[in-house]
């Protein structure tokens, strides 16, 4: 047996924010996939997969029994299937803010959910936002608190808009121009990011009053606004407001930028030459960078690994 792709997923602009009902923008990544596998494959990666299949097959069996209404498996097949060394073979990296832990999820329910909401069927708000619930359920067992945009994404392979928690949509972005100077790029950390224990600084910083407030009248505010200008193609606007929401990410969430980024991360407001931005919760793993001359970004960045998602 060997299962359809999923692939990986980056959120241009919306992490922590869309916690807030800032906007959000997500949209699919091909150069990473991963898929289902059952092939008596019995490597170390393989093993260790299976092992961490049961323990999710286990927590999808809780979850139909406590909230029958919400989703339904064909568990005994599942069950079968891990028993037999089913494993999730994946070439996305774990920790790095590109949706490892959604690709897994949006193949299990692809391969075992009943009476499952299609790709091919006409994909309403209300179908978009029943697979987002069912998506954030089945995805907390990874980390905590899910808002089930990872996996739907994977899942649909299509960009998705989020206007706030309950109206997302479908959405189209400006075409690539394949040697567009303009480009949204990841930049590798080398460390491994948890999602986990970055959530509870954030869930922390909330209790006070000034972070609420930095949070609606700032982070918010450009995150939104850089949605906008990128869905419009307007990218003279979406790097000033990039350059604004790298700033109040820089003065702000600290604590999710690895220490020895903090001095590039300023260095790239200062130049120009690039924004950084979080990918994902941060704490490691990939960092986003946009810039508006690729060559230049490169050269300042020397020395680090780039890779290019979206050129314009």
């Amino acid at each position: 047996m060997k299962g359809p792709l999923f692939y990986s997923k980056i959120l241009l602009f919306g992490e922590y924010g869309i916690i807030k009902d800032s906007k959000g923008l997500s949209i699919p990544y091909n150069f990473y996939n991963g898929a289902l596998k059952q092939d008596g494959n019995t490597s170390e990666e393989a093993l260790q997969s299976n092992a961490n299949l049961k323990r999710f097959v286990d927590y999808l069996e809780t979850l139909q029994t406590e909230n029958p209404d919400l989703v339904q498996f064909d568990i005994d097949t599942l069950n079968q299937h891990v028993a037999d060394g089913m494993y999730f073979d994946s070439t996305i990296p774990q920790g790095y803010g590109v949706g490892s832990s959604g690709a897994l999820v949006a193949a299990i329910y692809d391969e075992y959910a009943k009476d499952k909401i299609t790709v091919l069927e006409n994909l309403t708000r209300e179908k978009l936002l029943a697979l987002k619930t069912i998506f954030a359920q089945m995805e907390s067992f990874f980390h905590g608190k899910s808002s089930g945009l990872d996996p739907l994404n994977s899942y649909l392979s299509i960009p998705i808009l989020i206007n706030s928690k309950d109206n997302i949509e479908a959405t189209g972005i400006p075409s690539q121009i394949a040697d567009g100077k303009g480009a949204v790029f990841l930049l590798d950390s080398g460390i491994v990011g948890e999602t986990a224990p970055m959530v509870s600084i954030f869930m922390e910083n909330l209790k006070e009053q000034g972070f609420r407030d930095m949070l609606k009248k700032q982070f918010v505010k450009y995150t939104d606004a850089c949605v906008e200008n990128f869905l419009h193609g307007d990218f003279k606007s979406l790097f000033a407001n990039t350059k604004k929401l790298s700033k109040v990410v820089l003065n702000n969430f600290k604590p999710m930028i690895p220490e020895q980024f903090h001095e590039l991360w300023q260095k790239g407001i200062e130049t120009n030459d690039y924004y950084l931005k979080l990918c994902g919760s941060g704490g490691g793993g990939y960092i986003l960078g946009f810039t508006e001359d690729i060559d230049k970004a490169k050269k300042a960045l020397k020395g680090h690994k780039l890779e290019v998602v979206y050129q314009f």
